[in-house]
Protein backbone atom coordinates (compact mmCIF):
# COMPACT_ATOMS: atom_id res chain seq x y z
CA UNK A 1 0.00 0.00 0.00
CA UNK A 2 1.41 3.39 -0.98
CA UNK A 3 1.37 6.48 1.20
CA UNK A 4 -0.66 9.39 -0.07
CA UNK A 5 1.37 12.56 -0.65
CA UNK A 6 0.78 15.31 1.88
CA UNK A 7 -0.77 18.54 0.63
CA UNK A 8 0.77 21.60 2.35
CA UNK A 9 -1.09 24.89 2.04
CA UNK A 10 0.99 27.90 1.02
CA UNK A 11 1.12 30.39 3.93
CA UNK A 12 -0.36 33.87 3.32
CA UNK A 13 1.99 36.65 2.17
CA UNK A 14 3.82 38.14 5.15
CA UNK A 15 2.90 41.60 6.31
CA UNK A 16 5.17 44.26 4.87
CA UNK A 17 8.13 45.02 7.04
CA UNK A 18 7.98 48.18 9.08
CA UNK A 19 10.81 50.63 9.09
CA UNK A 20 13.98 49.75 10.95
CA UNK A 21 13.58 52.51 13.49
CA UNK A 22 10.29 51.10 14.75
CA UNK A 23 11.73 47.57 14.97
CA UNK A 24 14.83 48.84 16.76
CA UNK A 25 12.67 50.70 19.23
CA UNK A 26 10.61 47.59 19.96
CA UNK A 27 13.63 45.30 20.31
CA UNK A 28 15.38 47.65 22.69
CA UNK A 29 12.33 48.03 24.91
CA UNK A 30 12.38 46.30 28.33
CA UNK A 31 8.60 46.17 28.54
CA UNK A 32 6.93 42.71 28.75
CA UNK A 33 3.60 43.68 27.26
CA UNK A 34 2.43 41.54 24.30
CA UNK A 35 2.82 42.81 20.78
CA UNK A 36 0.26 41.95 18.06
CA UNK A 37 1.19 40.27 14.74
CA UNK A 38 0.91 43.43 12.77
CA UNK A 39 3.62 44.88 14.98
CA UNK A 40 5.91 41.80 14.84
CA UNK A 41 5.75 40.06 11.45
CA UNK A 42 8.96 38.05 11.96
CA UNK A 43 7.52 36.33 15.04
CA UNK A 44 4.33 35.60 13.11
CA UNK A 45 6.26 34.00 10.29
CA UNK A 46 8.38 32.04 12.77
CA UNK A 47 5.36 30.61 14.63
CA UNK A 48 3.48 29.76 11.42
CA UNK A 49 6.55 27.97 10.06
CA UNK A 50 6.99 26.11 13.34
CA UNK A 51 3.38 24.91 13.25
CA UNK A 52 3.69 23.74 9.64
CA UNK A 53 6.93 21.88 10.31
CA UNK A 54 5.39 20.22 13.38
CA UNK A 55 2.35 19.07 11.34
CA UNK A 56 4.58 17.68 8.61
CA UNK A 57 6.72 15.81 11.14
CA UNK A 58 3.67 14.28 12.83
CA UNK A 59 2.17 13.27 9.49
CA UNK A 60 5.36 11.63 8.35
CA UNK A 61 5.71 9.81 11.67
CA UNK A 62 2.14 8.51 11.42
CA UNK A 63 2.70 7.40 7.83
CA UNK A 64 5.88 5.49 8.65
CA UNK A 65 4.21 3.96 11.68
CA UNK A 66 1.33 2.76 9.52
CA UNK A 67 3.71 1.22 7.01
CA UNK A 68 5.72 -0.46 9.76
CA UNK A 69 2.73 -2.13 11.42
CA UNK A 70 1.30 -3.07 8.03
CA UNK A 71 4.54 -4.84 7.17
CA UNK A 72 4.39 -6.76 10.44
CA UNK A 73 0.86 -7.84 9.69
CA UNK A 74 1.79 -8.93 6.21
CA UNK A 75 4.34 -11.43 7.50
CA UNK A 76 2.09 -12.74 10.23
CA UNK A 77 2.09 -16.58 10.41
CA UNK A 78 -1.69 -16.64 9.86
CA UNK A 79 -1.45 -14.93 6.49
CA UNK A 80 -1.93 -17.01 3.35
CA UNK A 81 1.45 -16.88 1.67
CA UNK A 82 3.26 -19.05 -0.83
CA UNK A 83 5.53 -21.33 1.20
CA UNK A 84 8.22 -21.03 -1.46
CA UNK A 85 8.53 -17.33 -0.61
CA UNK A 86 8.77 -17.89 3.13
CA UNK A 87 11.42 -20.56 3.75
CA UNK A 88 12.97 -23.79 2.54
CA UNK A 89 12.46 -27.35 3.72
CA UNK A 90 14.12 -28.13 7.04
CA UNK A 91 16.66 -30.98 7.22
CA UNK A 92 15.97 -34.16 9.17
CA UNK A 93 17.63 -34.22 12.58
CA UNK A 94 17.25 -37.77 13.88
CA UNK A 95 15.48 -39.84 11.23
CA UNK A 96 17.55 -41.07 8.30
CA UNK A 97 14.72 -40.85 5.79
CA UNK A 98 11.36 -39.07 5.46
CA UNK A 99 8.39 -40.60 7.28
CA UNK A 100 4.75 -39.72 6.60
CA UNK A 101 2.00 -40.38 9.14
CA UNK A 102 -1.45 -39.97 7.57
CA UNK A 103 -4.22 -39.56 10.16
CA UNK A 104 -7.95 -39.60 9.45
CA UNK A 105 -10.60 -38.43 11.89
CA UNK A 106 -13.81 -39.59 10.24
CA UNK A 107 -16.57 -37.02 9.75
CA UNK A 108 -14.52 -34.16 11.18
CA UNK A 109 -16.41 -31.26 9.64
CA UNK A 110 -14.43 -28.10 9.03
CA UNK A 111 -15.16 -25.80 11.97
CA UNK A 112 -15.27 -28.56 14.58
CA UNK A 113 -11.78 -27.49 15.63
CA UNK A 114 -13.38 -24.35 17.09
CA UNK A 115 -16.18 -26.10 19.02
CA UNK A 116 -13.99 -26.62 22.04
CA UNK A 117 -10.38 -25.94 23.00
CA UNK A 118 -8.21 -28.12 20.76
CA UNK A 119 -4.68 -27.13 21.78
CA UNK A 120 -2.97 -30.07 20.10
CA UNK A 121 -4.70 -29.70 16.75
CA UNK A 122 -4.00 -25.97 16.89
CA UNK A 123 -0.37 -26.63 17.69
CA UNK A 124 -0.14 -28.45 14.36
CA UNK A 125 -2.01 -25.60 12.66
CA UNK A 126 0.16 -22.82 14.09
CA UNK A 127 3.39 -24.64 13.25
CA UNK A 128 2.26 -26.19 10.00
CA UNK A 129 0.17 -25.66 6.88
CA UNK A 130 -3.63 -25.64 6.87
CA UNK A 131 -6.27 -25.62 4.15
CA UNK A 132 -7.72 -22.23 5.04
CA UNK A 133 -11.38 -23.08 4.47
CA UNK A 134 -11.15 -26.82 4.73
CA UNK A 135 -10.45 -29.89 2.61
CA UNK A 136 -12.87 -30.58 -0.25
CA UNK A 137 -14.03 -34.21 -0.42
CA UNK A 138 -14.83 -36.07 -3.63
CA UNK A 139 -18.40 -36.86 -4.61
CA UNK A 140 -20.19 -38.73 -3.17
CA UNK A 141 -19.01 -37.39 0.17
CA UNK A 142 -19.03 -40.80 1.81
CA UNK A 143 -16.43 -42.61 3.93
CA UNK A 144 -15.17 -45.36 1.64
CA UNK A 145 -15.07 -43.40 -1.64
CA UNK A 146 -13.18 -40.56 0.05
CA UNK A 147 -10.68 -42.60 2.03
CA UNK A 148 -9.78 -44.51 -1.11
CA UNK A 149 -9.51 -41.27 -3.11
CA UNK A 150 -7.05 -39.96 -0.52
CA UNK A 151 -5.11 -43.24 -0.80
CA UNK A 152 -5.01 -43.37 -4.62
CA UNK A 153 -5.39 -39.78 -5.85
CA UNK A 154 -8.27 -40.99 -8.04
CA UNK A 155 -11.92 -39.97 -8.24
CA UNK A 156 -14.37 -42.78 -7.33
CA UNK A 157 -15.32 -43.39 -10.97
CA UNK A 158 -11.68 -44.40 -11.56
CA UNK A 159 -10.80 -46.24 -8.34
CA UNK A 160 -14.04 -48.19 -8.38
CA UNK A 161 -15.42 -47.54 -4.88
CA UNK A 162 -18.36 -45.44 -6.07
CA UNK A 163 -20.36 -45.77 -2.84
CA UNK A 164 -20.20 -47.39 0.56
CA UNK A 165 -22.25 -50.22 -0.94
CA UNK A 166 -23.38 -50.96 -4.48
CA UNK A 167 -24.24 -53.79 -6.86
CA UNK A 168 -22.11 -54.63 -9.86
CA UNK A 169 -24.32 -54.48 -12.97
CA UNK A 170 -24.72 -57.72 -14.85
CA UNK A 171 -23.34 -60.06 -12.19
CA UNK A 172 -25.49 -58.88 -9.30
CA UNK A 173 -22.49 -59.07 -6.94
CA UNK A 174 -22.67 -56.61 -4.07
CA UNK A 175 -19.90 -54.49 -2.62
CA UNK A 176 -20.13 -53.61 1.03
CA UNK A 177 -17.69 -52.09 3.51
CA UNK A 178 -16.32 -55.51 4.44
CA UNK A 179 -15.49 -56.49 0.85
CA UNK A 180 -11.77 -57.24 0.61
CA UNK A 181 -11.60 -58.84 -2.82
CA UNK A 182 -9.11 -56.86 -4.90
CA UNK A 183 -11.38 -56.92 -7.95
CA UNK A 184 -13.38 -54.09 -6.39
CA UNK A 185 -10.41 -51.88 -5.52
CA UNK A 186 -8.89 -50.33 -8.63
CA UNK A 187 -5.92 -47.97 -8.86
CA UNK A 188 -2.75 -48.15 -6.79
CA UNK A 189 -3.10 -47.13 -3.14
CA UNK A 190 -0.24 -45.31 -1.48
CA UNK A 191 0.81 -48.26 0.72
CA UNK A 192 1.27 -50.36 -2.45
CA UNK A 193 3.23 -47.54 -4.10
CA UNK A 194 5.53 -47.34 -1.08
CA UNK A 195 6.15 -51.09 -1.15
CA UNK A 196 6.85 -50.97 -4.90
CA UNK A 197 9.79 -48.66 -4.15
CA UNK A 198 11.34 -50.99 -1.60
CA UNK A 199 10.13 -49.01 1.41
CA UNK A 200 8.01 -50.17 4.34
CA UNK A 201 4.39 -49.21 5.05
CA UNK A 202 2.13 -49.80 8.05
CA UNK A 203 -1.62 -49.21 8.22
CA UNK A 204 -3.70 -48.95 11.36
CA UNK A 205 -7.20 -49.05 9.88
CA UNK A 206 -7.86 -47.42 6.52
CA UNK A 207 -10.55 -48.42 4.00
CA UNK A 208 -8.87 -50.57 1.38
CA UNK A 209 -5.72 -51.30 3.38
CA UNK A 210 -6.93 -54.79 4.31
CA UNK A 211 -7.05 -55.75 0.62
CA UNK A 212 -4.12 -57.84 -0.59
CA UNK A 213 -3.13 -56.17 -3.80
CA UNK A 214 0.09 -56.20 -5.83
CA UNK A 215 3.13 -55.87 -3.57
CA UNK A 216 0.92 -55.24 -0.52
CA UNK A 217 0.00 -58.40 1.40
CA UNK A 218 -1.39 -56.80 4.58
CA UNK A 219 0.93 -58.66 6.94
CA UNK A 220 -0.27 -58.98 10.52
CA UNK A 221 2.57 -56.89 11.97
CA UNK A 222 2.08 -53.99 9.54
CA UNK A 223 -1.63 -54.05 8.72
CA UNK A 224 -4.42 -53.92 11.25
CA UNK A 225 -7.91 -55.09 10.29
CA UNK A 226 -10.62 -52.72 11.43
CA UNK A 227 -11.94 -53.32 14.91
CA UNK A 228 -13.99 -50.51 16.40
CA UNK A 229 -13.55 -51.87 19.91
CA UNK A 230 -9.82 -51.06 19.95
CA UNK A 231 -9.29 -48.05 22.18
CA UNK A 232 -7.96 -44.92 20.52
CA UNK A 233 -5.07 -44.86 23.01
CA UNK A 234 -3.99 -48.34 21.93
CA UNK A 235 -4.02 -47.28 18.29
CA UNK A 236 -1.79 -44.29 19.00
CA UNK A 237 0.60 -46.31 21.17
CA UNK A 238 0.94 -49.01 18.51
CA UNK A 239 1.95 -46.44 15.91
CA UNK A 240 4.44 -44.89 18.35
CA UNK A 241 6.12 -48.26 18.84
CA UNK A 242 7.13 -48.27 15.18
CA UNK A 243 9.46 -45.37 16.06
CA UNK A 244 11.24 -47.59 18.58
CA UNK A 245 12.53 -49.73 15.72
CA UNK A 246 15.96 -49.19 14.23
CA UNK A 247 16.12 -46.36 11.76
CA UNK A 248 16.04 -48.59 8.67
CA UNK A 249 13.10 -50.59 10.03
CA UNK A 250 10.77 -47.66 10.72
CA UNK A 251 7.98 -47.67 8.10
CA UNK A 252 8.25 -44.76 5.67
CA UNK A 253 4.47 -44.49 5.54
CA UNK A 254 1.84 -45.11 8.23
CA UNK A 255 -1.87 -44.55 8.67
CA UNK A 256 -3.94 -43.98 11.80
CA UNK A 257 -7.74 -43.87 11.83
CA UNK A 258 -10.36 -42.63 14.30
CA UNK A 259 -14.05 -43.20 13.57
CA UNK A 260 -15.04 -40.20 15.69
CA UNK A 261 -16.72 -37.74 15.41
CA UNK A 262 -18.59 -39.41 12.50
CA UNK A 263 -20.18 -41.99 14.78
CA UNK A 264 -21.73 -39.30 16.98
CA UNK A 265 -22.62 -37.05 14.04
CA UNK A 266 -24.96 -39.63 12.52
CA UNK A 267 -26.79 -40.01 15.80
CA UNK A 268 -27.18 -36.41 16.91
CA UNK A 269 -26.14 -34.14 14.03
CA UNK A 270 -23.23 -31.68 13.97
CA UNK A 271 -24.32 -29.33 16.76
CA UNK A 272 -24.81 -31.60 19.75
CA UNK A 273 -22.61 -31.63 22.88
CA UNK A 274 -21.66 -35.21 21.97
CA UNK A 275 -19.78 -33.80 18.98
CA UNK A 276 -17.91 -31.39 21.23
CA UNK A 277 -16.86 -34.27 23.48
CA UNK A 278 -15.79 -36.39 20.49
CA UNK A 279 -13.67 -33.55 19.08
CA UNK A 280 -12.00 -33.06 22.47
CA UNK A 281 -11.22 -36.79 22.56
CA UNK A 282 -9.61 -36.70 19.12
CA UNK A 283 -7.54 -33.68 20.16
CA UNK A 284 -6.40 -35.57 23.24
CA UNK A 285 -5.22 -38.42 21.00
CA UNK A 286 -3.28 -36.00 18.82
CA UNK A 287 -1.67 -34.69 21.99
CA UNK A 288 -0.78 -38.24 23.04
CA UNK A 289 0.81 -38.80 19.65
CA UNK A 290 2.81 -35.56 19.76
CA UNK A 291 4.07 -36.31 23.27
CA UNK A 292 5.23 -39.76 22.20
CA UNK A 293 7.04 -38.43 19.14
CA UNK A 294 8.71 -35.70 21.20
CA UNK A 295 9.95 -38.20 23.79
CA UNK A 296 11.57 -40.11 20.94
CA UNK A 297 13.06 -36.92 19.52
CA UNK A 298 11.40 -37.29 16.11
CA UNK A 299 8.38 -34.97 16.23
CA UNK A 300 9.93 -32.31 14.00
CA UNK A 301 11.22 -34.96 11.58
CA UNK A 302 7.91 -36.77 11.01
CA UNK A 303 5.52 -35.43 8.39
CA UNK A 304 2.05 -35.52 9.93
CA UNK A 305 -0.94 -35.11 7.62
CA UNK A 306 -4.19 -34.78 9.57
CA UNK A 307 -7.36 -35.00 7.49
CA UNK A 308 -11.04 -35.83 7.62
CA UNK A 309 -12.93 -37.61 4.87
CA UNK A 310 -16.07 -35.47 4.82
CA UNK A 311 -18.24 -33.14 6.87
CA UNK A 312 -21.71 -33.53 8.39
CA UNK A 313 -25.10 -31.82 8.20
CA UNK A 314 -28.20 -32.13 10.34
CA UNK A 315 -31.19 -34.08 9.02
CA UNK A 316 -34.76 -34.45 10.25
CA UNK A 317 -38.03 -36.10 9.22
CA UNK A 318 -39.50 -32.90 7.82
CA UNK A 319 -36.90 -33.00 5.04
CA UNK A 320 -37.87 -36.19 3.23
CA UNK A 321 -38.83 -36.89 -0.36
CA UNK A 322 -40.85 -40.07 -0.88
CA UNK A 323 -40.35 -41.99 -4.11
CA UNK A 324 -43.93 -43.28 -3.98
CA UNK A 325 -45.19 -39.67 -4.20
CA UNK A 326 -44.00 -39.70 -7.83
CA UNK A 327 -46.40 -42.52 -8.73
CA UNK A 328 -48.84 -40.20 -10.64
CA UNK A 329 -45.98 -39.61 -13.09
CA UNK A 330 -43.97 -42.85 -12.88
CA UNK A 331 -44.00 -46.04 -10.80
CA UNK A 332 -40.57 -46.71 -9.35
CA UNK A 333 -40.31 -50.10 -7.62
CA UNK A 334 -37.78 -50.60 -4.81
CA UNK A 335 -35.90 -53.06 -7.03
CA UNK A 336 -34.92 -50.16 -9.32
CA UNK A 337 -33.26 -48.21 -6.51
CA UNK A 338 -29.69 -49.00 -5.46
CA UNK A 339 -29.27 -46.25 -2.84
CA UNK A 340 -31.77 -43.69 -1.55
CA UNK A 341 -29.91 -41.23 0.66
CA UNK A 342 -28.03 -38.98 0.45
CA UNK A 343 -27.45 -39.89 -3.21
CA UNK A 344 -30.35 -41.40 -5.08
CA UNK A 345 -28.84 -43.92 -7.51
CA UNK A 346 -31.15 -46.10 -9.56
CA UNK A 347 -31.95 -47.94 -12.75
CA UNK A 348 -35.02 -47.20 -14.89
CA UNK A 349 -38.10 -49.31 -14.24
CA UNK A 350 -38.63 -52.21 -16.68
CA UNK A 351 -39.81 -51.07 -20.09
CA UNK A 352 -38.87 -47.39 -19.62
CA UNK A 353 -35.69 -45.76 -20.87
CA UNK A 354 -33.37 -43.95 -18.49
CA UNK A 355 -34.02 -40.64 -20.28
CA UNK A 356 -37.80 -41.01 -20.02
CA UNK A 357 -37.48 -41.98 -16.35
CA UNK A 358 -35.53 -38.81 -15.61
CA UNK A 359 -38.03 -36.66 -17.55
CA UNK A 360 -41.06 -38.08 -15.73
CA UNK A 361 -39.40 -37.83 -12.32
CA UNK A 362 -38.44 -34.22 -12.90
CA UNK A 363 -41.96 -33.40 -14.07
CA UNK A 364 -43.33 -34.70 -10.80
CA UNK A 365 -40.67 -33.03 -8.65
CA UNK A 366 -41.35 -29.66 -10.29
CA UNK A 367 -45.12 -29.95 -10.11
CA UNK A 368 -45.42 -28.58 -6.58
CA UNK A 369 -47.50 -31.64 -5.67
CA UNK A 370 -44.63 -33.69 -4.23
CA UNK A 371 -43.57 -32.79 -0.71
CA UNK A 372 -40.07 -31.25 -0.82
CA UNK A 373 -39.88 -32.13 -4.51
CA UNK A 374 -38.00 -28.94 -5.39
CA UNK A 375 -35.13 -30.12 -3.22
CA UNK A 376 -34.00 -32.90 -5.55
CA UNK A 377 -32.73 -32.84 -9.13
CA UNK A 378 -32.49 -36.02 -11.16
CA UNK A 379 -29.90 -36.54 -13.91
CA UNK A 380 -28.67 -39.07 -16.38
CA UNK A 381 -25.21 -39.68 -14.96
CA UNK A 382 -23.56 -38.30 -18.10
CA UNK A 383 -25.45 -35.04 -17.57
CA UNK A 384 -24.23 -34.51 -14.01
CA UNK A 385 -22.04 -31.44 -13.47
CA UNK A 386 -18.57 -32.31 -14.78
CA UNK A 387 -16.98 -31.07 -11.52
CA UNK A 388 -18.42 -34.14 -9.76
CA UNK A 389 -16.40 -36.57 -11.93
CA UNK A 390 -19.14 -39.15 -11.46
CA UNK A 391 -19.95 -40.72 -14.79
CA UNK A 392 -16.97 -42.69 -16.17
CA UNK A 393 -17.75 -46.06 -14.56
CA UNK A 394 -20.22 -48.80 -15.41
CA UNK A 395 -20.57 -49.36 -11.68
CA UNK A 396 -22.42 -46.04 -11.37
CA UNK A 397 -26.14 -46.52 -12.09
CA UNK A 398 -27.51 -44.53 -15.06
CA UNK A 399 -29.78 -42.27 -12.97
CA UNK A 400 -28.53 -40.08 -10.13
CA UNK A 401 -30.58 -37.80 -7.87
CA UNK A 402 -28.83 -34.88 -6.16
CA UNK A 403 -30.40 -33.68 -2.93
CA UNK A 404 -30.22 -30.30 -1.26
CA UNK A 405 -28.15 -30.59 1.90
CA UNK A 406 -30.04 -32.04 4.84
CA UNK A 407 -32.75 -33.73 2.75
CA UNK A 408 -33.34 -37.46 2.50
CA UNK A 409 -35.11 -39.86 0.15
CA UNK A 410 -37.22 -42.82 1.22
CA UNK A 411 -39.48 -45.17 -0.70
CA UNK A 412 -42.65 -44.56 1.28
CA UNK A 413 -43.98 -42.77 4.31
CA UNK A 414 -43.50 -44.42 7.70
CA UNK A 415 -44.27 -43.48 11.29
CA UNK A 416 -40.59 -43.47 12.18
CA UNK A 417 -39.43 -40.17 13.68
CA UNK A 418 -35.79 -39.24 13.99
CA UNK A 419 -33.31 -36.43 13.65
CA UNK A 420 -29.59 -36.88 13.25
CA UNK A 421 -26.84 -36.16 10.78
CA UNK A 422 -25.71 -37.27 7.35
CA UNK A 423 -23.18 -36.72 4.59
CA UNK A 424 -22.73 -37.82 1.00
CA UNK A 425 -24.18 -34.68 -0.56
CA UNK A 426 -22.78 -32.52 -3.35
CA UNK A 427 -19.20 -31.68 -2.42
CA UNK A 428 -19.82 -28.00 -3.20
CA UNK A 429 -21.69 -27.68 0.10
CA UNK A 430 -19.48 -26.12 2.74
CA UNK A 431 -20.97 -28.48 5.34
CA UNK A 432 -19.30 -31.39 3.54
CA UNK A 433 -15.78 -29.98 3.96
CA UNK A 434 -13.33 -31.44 6.39
CA UNK A 435 -9.83 -30.47 7.59
CA UNK A 436 -6.33 -30.65 6.19
CA UNK A 437 -3.30 -29.90 8.36
CA UNK A 438 0.26 -30.69 7.32
CA UNK A 439 3.11 -30.51 9.80
CA UNK A 440 6.72 -31.46 9.14
CA UNK A 441 9.98 -30.48 7.46
CA UNK A 442 8.44 -29.67 4.07
CA UNK A 443 5.47 -27.67 5.34
CA UNK A 444 5.74 -23.97 6.08
CA UNK A 445 4.98 -22.84 9.61
CA UNK A 446 1.71 -20.99 10.15
CA UNK A 447 0.87 -21.07 6.44
CA UNK A 448 -2.67 -21.23 5.07
CA UNK A 449 -3.41 -22.40 1.55
CA UNK A 450 -6.66 -22.26 -0.44
CA UNK A 451 -9.00 -25.23 -0.13
CA UNK A 452 -8.32 -28.15 -2.45
CA UNK A 453 -9.73 -31.58 -3.30
CA UNK A 454 -8.41 -34.59 -1.45
CA UNK A 455 -7.21 -36.31 -4.65
CA UNK A 456 -4.14 -34.06 -4.33
CA UNK A 457 -2.91 -35.81 -1.18
CA UNK A 458 -1.51 -38.91 -2.91
CA UNK A 459 1.01 -36.86 -4.90
CA UNK A 460 1.80 -34.86 -1.78
CA UNK A 461 2.85 -38.03 0.04
CA UNK A 462 4.91 -39.43 -2.83
CA UNK A 463 6.68 -36.08 -3.16
CA UNK A 464 7.62 -35.98 0.54
CA UNK A 465 8.87 -39.58 0.32
CA UNK A 466 10.72 -38.78 -2.95
CA UNK A 467 9.16 -41.68 -4.87
CA UNK A 468 7.33 -41.87 -8.18
CA UNK A 469 3.57 -42.24 -7.84
CA UNK A 470 1.11 -44.08 -10.07
CA UNK A 471 -1.05 -42.16 -12.57
CA UNK A 472 -3.80 -40.27 -10.76
CA UNK A 473 -6.18 -37.30 -10.89
CA UNK A 474 -4.01 -34.93 -8.84
CA UNK A 475 -2.18 -31.99 -10.37
CA UNK A 476 1.57 -31.40 -10.43
CA UNK A 477 1.20 -27.66 -9.93
CA UNK A 478 -0.47 -28.21 -6.56
CA UNK A 479 2.74 -29.41 -4.95
CA UNK A 480 4.48 -26.09 -5.64
CA UNK A 481 1.70 -24.26 -3.80
CA UNK A 482 1.95 -26.24 -0.57
CA UNK A 483 5.41 -27.79 -0.10
CA UNK A 484 8.58 -25.92 0.73
CA UNK A 485 11.36 -26.12 -1.83
CA UNK A 486 14.47 -28.09 -0.95
CA UNK A 487 17.28 -26.05 0.54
Amino acid sequence: MGVSSFSIATPPNPIEEEDESQNSSLLSSNKTQSVNQSQNPKKTIFFISLIIITCISLSVAIAFGFLYYSSIKNVSPSKSVSPSMAETARPLVKLSQPVVLLISTDGFRFGYQFKTPTPNIHRLIHNGTEADLGLIPVFPTLTFPNHYSIATGLYPAYHGIINNHFTYPGTGETFYMGSHDSKWWLGEPIWETVMNHGLKAATYFWPGSEVKKGSWNCSADMCKHFNGSVAFEERVDTVLKYFDLTSNEIPSFMTLYFEDPDAQGHKVGPDDPQITAAVAKVDKMIGRLIDGLEKRGVFEDVTIILVGDHGMVGTCDKKIIYVDDLSPWIEIPPTSVQTYTPVLSMYPPPGISAADTVAKMMEGLKSGKVDNGMNMRVFLKEDLPARLHYAASERIPPIIGLLEEGFKVEQKKTKRKECGGSHGYDNSYFSMRSIFIGHGPQFGRGVKVPSFENVEIYNLITSVLKIQGAPNNGTESFLKSILLPSS
